[in-house]
């Protein structure tokens, strides 16, 4: 499944229990983006929740020059209602299922492991058909932590005047072979509203605001590794898109060795995934009487353009431990797609 391997690979993790190719769904023509889009929409989603997390552990800045560097995880979760879709044939032009004209599919990320096939049959114009057969990939959440979508924290914070924190994340080609090209790249900006407020100087509480945005390209190259199935594949690269953008006012409470912290805001992102290059597809040509009488080929170029637009309230409950400049954090956010985050982190304050 080379569309979910690009995916996936840029979040670190193998997919060899699939050998289904994605590409199949080609064959569906022009239903062939809807219906992809429908199956892999969780992922697209989940990923710019699970990347636009994770930026803060607490209310408090750094005095000046004062640094952080953290590494952790953030997993967005899968509500139920995502982990499947209705497919109806009537919505379709070309394509229906072989288990009935109405049922639920798995995304990408449900919990149903098995696949469903499809067949094309799509009408030439001189009383023939073009006719093909595809199995729709069946879900992969059970391969996921908590069924939910990862995202990595590597990020450095240092104190600038004015009591703000400058944050930032870079990745710069964190590919896991060399079929994949990528960059992350995240800049936050964390304010300090304690010190407007004269009570709060020699109190354990703290008061900011933060802004943060995050950008991710990733691109994976797509060889033709099946050379017997209907798709011959020549330039083919997957390119993923991600922007993301962060609003919050968080809170905290230091106890010294424990913190709790709490933020309330707003998050937005969208991600966009493309399959480039050249596809030939290979159809059997049927007379109207269902009579194979020939096969038949063409080429698409770019034929795939996928995209996930989210915003969602949000409010964070977190705790972090203390351990001298080391510090161990967890939280959880309240949002569409729920967000565990952990980590740990060298502060120096």
């Amino acid at each position: 499944m080379k569309i979910l391997k690009f995916f996936l690979l840029f979040l670190g993790f193998q997919t060899a229990t699939f050998s289904q190719q994605l590409e199949s769904i080609l064959l569906a023509a022009a239903d062939a983006e809807k219906l992809t889009q429908a199956y892999i929409d969780p992922a697209l989603k989940g990923v710019v929740y699970s990347m636009n997390d994770g930026w803060y552990t607490t209310g408090e800045t750094h005095k000046l020059f004062g640094f952080d560097i953290t590494i952790g995880a953030n997993l967005a979760l899968v509500p139920d209602k995502d982990k499947d879709f209705l497919f109806r044939t009537s919505d379709y032009n070309f394509v229906s299922s072989q288990i009935g004209s109405q049922e639920n599919v798995s995304t990408v990320l449900g919990d149903d492991t098995d696949g469903t096939v499809f067949d094309v049959r799509i009408p030439v114009g001189d009383g023939t058909f073009k006719v093909a057969q595809f199995e729709m990939p069946g879900g992969i959440g059970e391969d996921f932590p908590l069924k939910g979508v990862p995202g990595p924290i590597v990020q450095v914070g240092f104190g600038i005047p004015k009591n703000t924190d400058v944050k930032l994340r870079l990745l710069p080609n964190i590919g896991v072979n060399d079929k994949v090209k990528s960059f992350l790249i995240g800049l936050g900006l964390q304010h300090s509203i304690s010190q407007y407020i004269p009570a709060m100087d020699e109190s354990p509480f703290s008061l900011s605001a933060l802004v943060a945005y995050g950008h991710t390209k990733v691109t994976y190259a797509i060889d033709d590794e099946d050379t017997t199935d209907d798709v011959i594949v020549e330039n083919g690269e997957a390119e993923f898109k991600l922007n993301t953008l962060s609003l919050q006012a968080i809170g905290s409470v230091d106890l010294k060795i424990v913190d709790f912290f709490a933020s309330l805001g707003f998050g937005k992102g969208g991600s966009k995934l493309a399959l480039n290059g050249d596809y030939t597809l290979s159809y059997q040509l049927e007379d109207s009487n269902g009579n194979t009488i020939g096969t038949v080929q063409e080429t698409i170029t770019n034929p795939l353009n996928f995209k996930a637009n989210v915003n969602s309230v949000r409010l964070g409950l977190g705790t972090r431990i203390n351990l001298s400049v080391f510090k161990i954090f967890a939280s959880y956010t309240l949002q569409e797609y729920s967000n565990i985050s952990a980590g740990i982190a060298i502060s120096v304050r």
